[in-house]
C-alpha cells in the first residue's frame, strides 16, 4: 500500500536517477529466478548517494512512525536492508537488529542478529518486495522469537499479485514508498521512456513469468 502518491513518484525518480533501477525493455534482465524482466532493482545503491539516503531514510521513518508510532526494536531483512534498516532505526533513535534467510550453521547458530526480547514489538523494514517470500520469511522468525511484528515498510515494490496474496494469507501489513504502477508513472511523465518502451513495460506486469521480447 502506498500511504502518498508524491512520496511514491519522488521515490521512483530518485532511483531511476542513481540507476538503482534500471529499466531497459530492448535488452532485458535475465533474474535469479530465471524470469526475463525489462526492469532490475539494487536498492543498495541508495547507501553511496548521502542525499537520497537521507531522503530516503527521513520517508521511512516517517511511515514508520506515522503507521506504528515507535516500536521497540527496527528489524531489517538481510541483506539487502541492513544499511536502510540501520539508518531508520538512528532517524527514530530505536535498537536494530537484522534476520538472516536461515540459522548460520556454526558458532551460536543465529537467525536473527541484535538483542531482541520477548514480547518486544518490531517493524521490519525491506528494500525489494517481489513475491514476498524472503521478507515473509523473516517475519516468521521473529514470531517463533515471541516478537510481536507490527508491519513492514519497504522501499519498493513490483506489485506482484503473488506478493498481495503472501502478504493477505500472513495477515500482515506491507507498506511502500514507491511501486512497480508509480515509477512507471514517473517515467512516462518525465519522458525517461518512450511510449512503444511504455507498452512493452506495461505488458511485462501482465504476466513477468511468461514475458518474452519479441
Amino acid at each position: 500500500m502506498i500511504l502518498d502518491k508524491n512520496s511514491a513518484k519522488k521515490t521512483a525518480e530518485l532511483l531511476l536517477q542513481i540507476n538503482a533501477i534500471k529499466l531497459s525493455p530492448e535488452n532485458p534482465f535475465t533474474w535469479a529466478s530465471g524470469w526475463k524482466s525489462p526492469i532490475y532493482c539494487d536498492n543498495r545503491i541508495i547507501l553511496s548517494y548521502p542525499k537520497i539516503r537521507n531522503y530516503v531514510r527521513e520517508e521511512l521513518a516517517k511511515q514508520v512512525e506515522k503507521l506504528y508510532g515507535k516500536p521497540d526494536v527496527i528489524a531489517g531483512v538481510a541483506t539487502g536492508a541492513i544499511g536502510v534498516g540501520i539508518l531508520v532505526a538512528e532517524a527514530l533513535g530505536l535498537p536494530f537488529i537484522y534476520v538472516r534467510p536461515e540459522p548460520k550453521s556454526h558458532g551460536r547458530q543465529n537467525q536473527i542478529e541484535g538483542q531482541l526480547n520477548p514480547g518486544q514489538t518490531v517493524v521490519v523494514i525491506e528494500d525489494l518486495i517481489s513475491t514476498g517470500k524472503s521478507s515473509l520469511n523473516a517475519v516468521k522468525a521473529l514470531k517463533e522469537a515471541k516478537a510481536e511484528v507490527k508491519g513492514m515498510v519497504a522501499i519498493f515494490s513490483y506489485g506482484f499479485s503473488a506478493a498481495a496474496e503472501n502478504f493477505s494469507e500472513s495477515g500482515l501489513e506491507l507498506h511502500t514508498l514507491s511501486d512497480y504502477a508509480h515509477l512507471i508513472e514517473q517515467a512516462s511523465d518525465t519522458h525517461y521512456i518512450k511510449e512503444e518502451q511504455l507498452q512493452t513495460l506495461l505488458q511485462w506486469r501482465e504476466n513477468p513469468a511468461e514475458w518474452k521480447t519479441e
